[in-house]
C-alpha cells in the first residue's frame, strides 16, 4: 500500500507540474499586454515600463517560468488585475462556496445513483430497470444550465417553495452574524450553532445542488448497473447462488463491493466535470463561488487570476483523484498491483 501511495503521489506531482507549465505557456500566448491591463490604458510609457519590471515581464521566458514556479510554491500566485488583491487570497475566499455546492451535488449523486443502479441491476429488463435507465439518460443529456433555469423558474419563482438565488438570506447578517472558520457557510454555521443561517443555507442549496447532481447521478446509476451486471456473471456469483443465496443477497452482499471500484474511478472525473458545470449554475443562482470570480477575470483579461483558477481546479482534481485511488485500493486490493 505504501508503494502504491508513493507511485500515485509521483504521478500526481507530474500532472500538477504539467498543468502549471501549460498554464504559463497559454498565459504568454494570450494576446494583449498584462502591463497595460494592470497599469490602465492611459498609463504613460514610464509607468508601463515600471509595471513590466514589477511583473517580471522583461525577463526571458525560462526565467519567468522559474520565477512563476517558485512563487507558486511560496504561495505567491500573483496579483489579480481586476481586484488588485492577492490571487490566492481571492481564490481562498471564493473556492469554499464552490466546493460546498459541488460537494453537495456529488454526495447527492452517490446517495441516489448507487441505489438506483442496484435496483436497475436487480430488476434488469423489467419496467423498473427501463424507468431508471431513461431517467438517468435524461439527467446526463439535459444541459445543466437549462435544468437550473427550469428549477429556478418552477420551484422558486412560480411555486415559491425555495429561494430564488444567493447563498443565504442576507438579512441574517444583522440578526445572526456568522463567524467564519472554513469559509464554507453550512459547515461554519453548524460548527458555531448558527441555526438560522444553517437553515437558510440549506434551503438556498437545494436547487443549485440538485441541478449539479443531475449529471453525476445519471452517470453513477448507469455505471453501478453495468458493473453489477458484469459481476453477476462471475464465478463467485454463480457459486453464491448455488449455495442458496437470493439474487438480491448476491448483488448487495457479494457483488456490490467489487462493483464499486469502477464507480469510484469515475467519481474523480465526475467531480471535475461538476466543478466546471458549477460555474454556470453559480451565475444563474448568484452563488458567490469561484465561477463568478472566473467570469469577472475572463471579462477583464486578468491572466494571473485565470491562471490561478485553472491551477486551483487542477489541484482539486488531482487531490480528489488521489483520494479515489486510495479508496479503490482499500476496497479492492487488486488495484494496488496495477
Amino acid at each position: 500500500m505504501t508503494r502504491y501511495l508513493l507511485r500515485r503521489l509521483a504521478q500526481a506531482a507530474f500532472v500538477v507540474a504539467g498543468v502549471v507549465v501549460l498554464t504559463f505557456v497559454v498565459m504568454r500566448l494570450v494576446p494583449g499586454d498584462p502591463a497595460v491591463t494592470y497599469a490602465g490604458p492611459r498609463a504613460s510609457a514610464a509607468e508601463l515600463a515600471r509595471t513590466r519590471a514589477e511583473l517580471g515581464l522583461d525577463d526571458t521566458l525560462p526565467v519567468q517560468l522559474w520565477d512563476y514556479l517558485t512563487s507558486l510554491v511560496r504561495g505567491d500566485w500573483g496579483i489579480s488585475l481586476h481586484t488588485r488583491q492577492d490571487v490566492l487570497g481571492d481564490i481562498s475566499t471564493a473556492f469554499p462556496a464552490s466546493l460546498e455546492l459541488v460537494g453537495t451535488g456529488v454526495i447527492i449523486a452517490v446517495l441516489v445513483g448507487i441505489p438506483l443502479g442496484v435496483l436497475a441491476a436487480r430488476f434488469r429488463g423489467k419496467p423498473a430497470d427501463g424507468s431508471i435507465r431513461i431517467t438517468s439518460m435524461a439527467g446526463v443529456s439535459v444541459p445543466v444550465f437549462l435544468l437550473a433555469l427550469f428549477a429556478q423558474n418552477v420551484f422558486a419563482t412560480k411555486l415559491g417553495w425555495l429561494p430564488v438565488a444567493g447563498e443565504y438570506d442576507p438579512r441574517l447578517d444583522g440578526t445572526s452574524p456568522l463567524h467564519l472558520y472554513t469559509n464554507i457557510t453550512a459547515v461554519d454555521a453548524l460548527i458555531t450553532g448558527n441555526w438560522p443561517i444553517l437553515g437558510s443555507t440549506l434551503a438556498h442549496l437545494v436547487l443549485p445542488a440538485a441541478a449539479i447532481a443531475a449529471y453525476p447521478t445519471g452517470v453513477v446509476a448507469q455505471m453501478t448497473r453495468a458493473a453489477l451486471i458484469e459481476e453477476s456473471t462471475q464465478n463467485h456469483a454463480r457459486l453464491e447462488r448455488a449455495l442458496g443465496f437470493t439474487r438480491w443477497q448476491v448483488l448487495t452482499r457479494f457483488s456490490l463491493r467489487p462493483a464499486l471500484s469502477p464507480v469510484l474511478a469515475l467519481l474523480a472525473l465526475v467531480f471535475a466535470f461538476s466543478l466546471v458545470n458549477a460555474f454556470l449554475v453559480e451565475a444563474i443562482f448568484n452563488w458567490p463561488g469561484l465561477g463568478r470570480y472566473a467570469a469577472d477575470s475572463i471579462r477583464s483579461s486578468d491572466a494571473p487570476a485565470i491562471a490561478g483558477v485553472t491551477i486551483a481546479i487542477a489541484f482539486t482534481y488531482v487531490i480528489v483523484n488521489l483520494l479515489v485511488d486510495l479508496a479503490q485500493a482499500a476496497i479492492d486490493p487488486r488495484v494496488r498491483i496495477r
